[in-house]
């Protein structure tokens, strides 16, 4: 028989019991503005909250009338400050019949008295079940966005409301968008995925800044009509949101007829900055304008960020790689079906979880060398077998060359002409073995954080690939690069080209021949600006696939 024994049903409803029928109690709260009365036991709301204990032991702080002490909260309702109770004496919430408007309640109450578990699951209850009340009207976004933001532990509703703004242009068009508190503008504005045009977004401050400014507001918002001083008052308004405006992404004839008449109210040196960017068309180094906004779409990748799948997903659409995608705009879903280092890097396991899965994106991670050393550190020189080509410092696969190219790690390229593995030729009389391989230059990747892809549009099969317009092969500087990725589209349409069984194609342009090879060829595309020309081989660190689905 166990030596212990637990029942917590009976003592939750004895202590219910004590709430509900209370004869015993010694604290008196009036709550809310008509100052309802309720009566409970001071030990428990001691031991269950340190506000309680702090506010019951502090002796300014209460009124002891007929041995009972004597608290108000004019502040929150009877119908929350009976959830609160319960939830004290029980442990157990139940919110389902609750108002949305007494669940925002909640969350502020519980905030103020300290209950961090009750605090965190009211959140989750209005973000997960009460979303449709939080993102169909503006207006309840708006009055969610003014109760929470005062409140510091709140980051998780504060996060999810501004989320659900950065795509709706809409809000900003709101009446009482102008009476917007300044610290949820400067949320907003600070986002790099506020998804609305960036001259959308000046006008909508420079709308703001009039209102706010004592001296002008609706009665004194034409500024040809303005003095130095009306300016200078709007520069002081505005003055910790002019740095958050990506004047590069203000077209030049806009930032003319725009920006320009409000120069007075931008700090010089970024107004120069701007100026010189749209008069020469480059930012200098050391620029204070901040990069560009991207918008974000979901991706459990490894090899890049969020912002990266949504630039994918523009170019999916043939759009810009930085365009707005609005609500109208398709959503697309990134579903993983492979990656080599949960799969295996061999073509029978990408077969295994990609064969007849469609439209996808491939990305590739180069490889680096074993012992962290970044190949680019590596000089372009001629060196030695004992101290640059031992197996210690690099990663070598057995096998022999007359071309050597390094990718984020190091390796050979064998000569081929055509994608038919029985077709690989070998020149013996320039071949060299590993003896003779100090002979030979490395020739380091340019940037061995870079990572490549490619979108197919159709489906993988083991045997053949389509080739089609739609698909494009890109790269990336790294996982977080918005300045420096390139495209190129495929140049054939509607063309399919058999393979043998003893590879397996990622696209067109990427093969798995063995357990640590890809093979490059992207004749297909004529490219030489995405993969060098003399590229011939990558030594992936890792691969993933996604099927990109459409969201409905």
């Amino acid at each position: 028989m166990v030596s212990t024994f637990s029942h917590l049903d009976p003592l939750l409803q004895d202590l219910l019991l004590m709430l509900t029928d209370a004869n015993d109690y010694d604290v008196i709260f009036q709550v809310g503005e008509n100052q309802i009365i309720k009566e409970c036991h001071a030990n428990i709301l001691k031991a269950r909250s340190t506000y309680f204990k702090d506010a019951l032991s502090t002796a300014e702080l209460v009124n002891i009338k007929d041995n009972k002490i004597e608290l108000k909260e004019p502040k929150i309702s009877p119908i929350v400050f009976d959830i609160i109770l319960k939830y004290i004496y029980t442990g157990e919430v139940d919110l389902t019949d609750s108002s949305d408007v007494d669940i925002l309640e909640l969350i502020v109450a519980s905030d103020k008295m300290l209950l961090e578990e009750l605090f965190e699951f009211a959140q989750d209850y209005l973000i997960i079940s009460r979303s449709t009340w939080v993102q169909q009207n503006l207006q309840n976004l708006v009055l969610v966005l003014h109760t929470v933001f005062p409140i510091t532990n709140c980051k998780k509703l504060q996060d999810y409301c501004v989320k659900s703004i950065s795509d709706s242009q809409l809000f900003f068009n709101l009446e009482n968008f102008l009476s917007l508190d300044e610290s949820i503008l400067y949320e907003l504005l600070k986002r790099d995925d506020l998804l609305i045009e960036e001259i959308n977004i000046w006008d909508y401050l420079i709308k703001w800044g009039i209102e706010q400014t004592t001296s002008l507001g609706s009665e004194n918002n034409d500024k040809t009509k303005w003095n130095n001083e009306n300016f200078e008052a709007l520069k002081e308004t505005l003055s910790q949101f002019i740095p958050l405006i990506r004047f590069s992404e203000i077209s030049s004839a806009d930032f003319f007829d725009k920006v320009r008449p409000y120069k007075a109210v931008i700090p010089t040196n970024i107004y120069e900055e701007a100026m010189e960017f749209h008069m020469k068309g480059t930012l200098t180094a050391d620029t204070t304008i901040l990069s560009p906004r991207i918008g974000t779409i979901p991706i459990e990748s490894r090899i890049i960020k969020p912002e990266l799948a949504y630039i994918i997903a523009n170019w999916i659409d043939k759009k810009d790689a930085k365009a707005v995608r609005n609500k109208n705009n398709l959503r697309y879903k990134f579903n993983l079906l492979y990656r080599s280092s949960r799969d295996c890097l061999h073509f029978n396991a990408f077969r295994d979880k990609c064969e007849n899965q469609g439209p996808c994106v491939i990305l590739i991670k180069q490889r680096q060398t074993s012992n962290g050393i970044d190949p680019d550190d590596i000089w372009d020189s001629q060196p030695t077998w004992e101290t640059d080509l031992n197996d210690d410092l690099w990663d070598v696969p057995a096998k022999t060359s007359r071309d050597i190219d390094l990718i984020g790690g190091w390796g050979v390229a064998p000569q081929y002409t055509s994608w038919n593995t029985d077709s690989i030729e070998s020149d013996t009389s320039q071949q060299t073995s590993w003896d003779n391989l100090a002979e030979f230059q490395l020739k380091p990747a340019k940037n061995s954080t870079k990572i490549y892809g490619e979108y197919y549009s159709h489906k993988f099969t083991y045997n053949e690939w389509y080739s089609s317009t739609n698909n494009f092969i890109f790269s990336f500087a790294n996982d977080h690069d918005i300045k420096n990725m390139k495209i190129c589209r495929m140049n054939y349409d509607d063309v399919t080209t058999p393979y043998d069984d003893n590879v397996f194609s990622l696209g067109s342009t990427f093969r798995i021949v063995d357990t640590n090879t890809i093979y490059v060829k992207n004749s297909y595309y004529n490219d030489t600006n995405v993969i060098s020309s003399g590229v011939t081989m990558l030594f992936p660190k890792e691969i993933e696939v996604f099927k990109i689905t459409k969201e409905q």
